[in-house]
């Protein structure tokens, strides 16, 4: 009895916040929370910046300068400020996006997952240009709890797990509860009081109905926690069909997976679904392709490719794709009829301004997360941008996370035409 009132105790300082041991005593050398880099970086020479903001997605400038991990400058490099850096990274004439962000993945703990045993999938896919992920529910922990206290002490150790440990530099947005039916507002008030800001996909877990989502996604965004919905047919055990009633009924932030996690919706659904809410469209690699370019359609032609965000939804039974978020890229840009420079916002500014985030725009005062990639050797494009619309992948030269070289050379894209060099530091 003892031990069960000591257990009942810690999980309930953990629901409120309140650690019970202090930081010195509870931290471990290897576990201490990444900084940025201290400094100053100035990248120049750089061919195109891509900004990954719709309204103007090109910039003018071949120089990028950051401090202390965020963007100070960005312009040519006769009219910014490059004095006393301390690194230099001479881009070789290669394009500059934002780092990429998958708005949609089910990691479990660290870099490892349960659902192809596999050990850093993570860092591949930083080899994929993705520099943040965000949780769509960590449903993928073998004995995931579904009673309350569960469900929401697992939250709360992802969240701090994934905020204090971020594998090859990655930013994990975790800690994502699916929702169940004995959950009352007062739970959704301790996630958010401890720190929780997303929730799972509504569908994955025991709340399927569209009034109950409803009412819970409700108590969700009083408290300022960001919500996702399964939509399509069953992608796990213990999943279901949501339609397109369900979908609108519950009224989430994002509708997850649009395009289906593996299976989607019909085609009168989906289009009921774009016109009938303006919540965002998550089209993912893991989904239908005809209907995440069918999804395209409708959004460009009511004039709001400003919904458009892009994940993975991996790991999965599809595997792991390390690549996805620059396939799904070309998919929209090759076959979707969509500028390349257009496609890389959805995966860039769109998710960002979508998500809350500081990352995913080149701007002054946002995270200095950047990649650098031109076209891939031997491609029929001309420049990165036209191998991209015809259906090309680029290469990757380097990866950035707050002002930090993270990766060089991708050891996953095709070889680049041209790389990045550190040039000084």
């Amino acid at each position: 009895m003892r031990l069960i009132r000591l257990v009942n105790r810690v999980a309930a300082q953990a629901v409120r916040g309140r650690p019970r041991h202090t930081e010195r005593e509870g931290t471990m050398a290897h576990d201490a929370v990444q900084q940025g880099g201290k400094g100053k970086l100035v990248i120049r020479n750089i061919g195109l910046i891509l900004s990954g903001d719709l309204e103007r997605p090109i910039l003018d400038g071949d120089t990028v300068v950051a401090v202390d991990g965020r963007i100070a400058a960005v312009g040519y490099e006769k009219d910014v400020d490059t004095e006393g850096a301390s690194q230099v990274i001479d881009a070789n004439g290669t394009v500059l996006t934002p780092g990429l962000i998958d708005s949609h993945v089910h990691p479990v703990a660290g870099d490892w997952t349960p659902r192809q045993q596999q050990l850093n999938w993570i860092e591949s896919n930083l080899h994929g240009g993705v520099t943040t992920m965000i949780s769509a529910g960590e449903v993928h922990t073998p004995g995931r709890p579904r009673d309350v206290v569960g469900l929401k002490a697992m939250a709360i150790y992802a969240q701090r797990t994934f905020s204090a440990f971020r594998p090859s530099g990655v930013k994990i947005h975790a800690g994502a509860p699916c929702i169940e039916p004995d959950m009352t507002e007062q739970d959704f008030k301790d996630l958010a009081d401890a720190g929780v800001k997303l929730l799972g996909e509504v569908g994955l877990g025991g709340v399927k109905d569209g009034p109950t989502a409803r009412k819970m996604v409700a108590w969700a965004r009083k408290y300022g926690i960001q919500s996702t919905i399964h939509t399509g047919g069953p992608s796990i055990p213990g999943s279901g069909l949501i339609d397109k009633d369900v979908v609108l009924e519950a009224d989430t932030d994002v509708v997850g997976h649009i395009n289906g996690g593996h299976t989607a919706l019909p085609d009168d659904q989906i289009r009921c679904i774009c016109e009938g809410c303006k919540r965002g469209l998550e089209l993912v690699h893991n989904g239908n392709e005809r209907a995440a370019l069918y999804t395209l359609r409708i959004a460009r032609e009511m004039g709001e490719l400003n919904r458009v965000i892009l994940g993975t939804d991996a790991p999965a039974g599809s595997g792991v794709q390390p690549l996805g978020i620059l396939r799904m890229i070309s998919l929209l840009s090759s076959l979707g009829d969509v500028p390349a420079e257009v496609a890389f916002c959805f995966a860039t500014g769109n998710t960002a301004r979508m998500r809350q985030l500081d990352c995913g725009l080149i701007e002054a005062g946002r995270a200095a997360d950047f990649v650098l990639m031109d076209k891939a050797q031997h491609s029929a494009g001309k420049d990165l941008l036209d191998s991209v619309r015809l259906g090309d992948l680029p290469g990757i030269g380097m990866t950035i996370i707050d002002g930090v070289v993270r990766t060089q050379r991708s050891r996953n894209t095709p070889p680049a035409t041209r790389v990045p060099e550190i040039v000084a530091h």
